[in-house]
């Protein structure tokens, strides 16, 4: 995928301590502009390539779940409409989950997406739904003020525990796994999309909500 394209435009989760204290003010809503998250992970060059640091495996499982289910929850990346908070994981994050799944490394993008994918698509349809969150645009300037916040995601029951640190700044996403490590936002890939409704934060493990 396009990296530069996919970073001047894109957004997944969002952080809620309460909603109110994190999202963008509602008297700026109606300037904020409709261009969705799928819109954007599916508008440059696709495909698997060598370029780890983009969301080319994040991608495809979005477009594989919405293939074998289109009405699935996950189908709120497409309606730009939403205001929503999403982290997505980079492709080195799917390889490292790939390589924890199989006990063996795994080296490419096309091998960390079949390890995935095996998984079955109720399951990969779940772990999307655990990084997203409806209902809010949150910023990084506000998610670096949001120590101690819980995620309330599209996962019904699921939420997720937010760690601000300073000196130097880092946002950890404590996850409902507790055998694998907890992502952290990519601080340099924040505020995807920004000035829509949907935006995004990279971050660089993947959130699994199933022990």
């Amino acid at each position: 995928m396009n990296r530069s394209r996919l970073i001047g435009g894109i957004a997944a989760a969002a952080l809620v301590l309460p909603l109110a204290a994190v999202a963008a003010p509602a008297a700026s809503a109606a300037d904020m502009g409709t261009t969705s998250l799928a819109s954007v992970l599916t508008g440059g060059q696709q495909g698997f390539d060598q370029d780890y640091k983009d969301y080319d495996i994040v991608t495809a499982a979005v477009l594989a779940v919405l293939k074998a289910k289109p009405n699935s929850p996950v189908k709120v990346l497409t309606d730009g409409s939403t205001a929503l908070t999403a982290f997505i994981p980079n492709d080195q994050a799917f390889m490292n989950l790939a390589s924890a799944l199989t006990k063996k490394k795994v080296t490419t993008e096309a091998g960390a997406f079949k390890a995935v994918a095996s998984l079955g698509i109720p399951t990969v349809e779940k772990v999307l739904e655990y990084h997203v969150v409806p209902g809010a645009t949150i910023l990084s300037g506000d998610a670096l003020k949001a120590n101690g916040a819980k995620l309330k995601t599209a996962l019904p029951g699921k939420t997720i525990g937010v760690k601000v640190a300073t000196s130097p700044a880092s946002i950890t996403l404590v996850d409902y796994n507790k055998t694998l490590p907890n992502p952290k936002v990519i601080l340099s890939q924040v505020d995807i999309n920004k000035g829509n409704m949907q935006v995004a934060h990279g971050i660089n493990a993947v959130l699994m909500p199933t022990k």
